[in-house]
């Protein structure tokens, strides 16, 4: 049988650790075949960002044609799109397709580089989220989408419901920031039921990518017909993993 196909739409990491490259290769980690969409080239290293371009977004959407002219991917997810034009070029494309999409909104790098531009923070919420299936915002970027302050696992909870009745679209909150826990809480809601994911926080390593590698996972997950709580369930298994085999 053929590998089934999915989309990353997303920045180039010139170190590999994060953007389209993680997210290629957990494609193939896990069982499906890769296609890209560069929306923006980084110059950056595991410790910080030199320089940020983004792609024109007639690019972009040529990119997107001419990988729906031949392959036909069964979920995808866009990250880091940088500009406005950019969010509204796949939140176009997307709101002409049916098929799953999951929103990992790159903002901020860890060293403090702007990754999407105020302009494009608005466009992501007004455009791209309501034709998404799944949000999978870390508490930073959660707390910028909500205007909520997230210091316990319970404000997880009130920042998923908050933006799921603002932007129709499920979401994952993800609780790897909070401090003074010994395990790393996420919390899914759909809009209907509730779930919450717990592993034992991994003290002393951290890895680059977290967040892409965590949703590409999820992507992979859907791409071959998981459930989306099942999807989830593998994407939080699949960076503890990650995490726990790093140097």
């Amino acid at each position: 049988m053929k590998q089934p196909v999915a989309l990353t739409i997303a920045g180039s990491d010139s170190c590999g650790g994060a953007g389209l490259q993680a997210d290629l290769r957990v494609f193939a980690a896990l069982g499906v075949r890769g296609v890209s969409v560069v929306a923006a080239v980084t110059a950056q290293n595991a410790k910080r960002v030199r320089a940020v371009e983004a792609v024109k977004p007639a690019m972009v959407g040529e990119q997107l044609a001419a990988v729906f002219e031949v392959d036909k991917p069964k979920a995808a997810k866009a990250g880091m799109l940088l500009t406005a034009r950019n969010v509204e070029a796949v939140a176009d494309w997307f709101s002409k397709r049916r098929m799953p999409l999951v929103v990992d909104p790159v903002m901020l790098s860890t060293s403090g580089a702007v990754l999407l531009k105020p302009s494009a923070v608005k466009a992501l919420q007004k455009k791209l989220l309501p034709v998404a299936k799944l949000v999978t915002p870390n508490v930073p970027e959660a707390e910028a989408l909500t205007g909520l302050r997230i210091r316990k696992p319970e404000d997880l909870r009130t920042a998923a419901h908050a933006l799921y009745e603002k932007h129709g679209c499920a979401v994952l909150v993800k609780g790897g920031h909070l401090r003074g826990l010994n395990e790393a809480v996420d919390v899914l809601f759909d809009g209907r039921d509730e779930w919450l994911f717990a592993l034992p926080r991994v003290k002393g390593r951290g890895i680059h990518g977290t967040g892409c590698i965590y949703s590409a996972a999820i992507v992979a997950g859907l791409a071959n017909g998981l459930s989306l709580l099942k999807a989830v369930g593998q994407g939080k298994e699949y960076v503890f993993s990650e995490i726990m085999n790093s140097e």
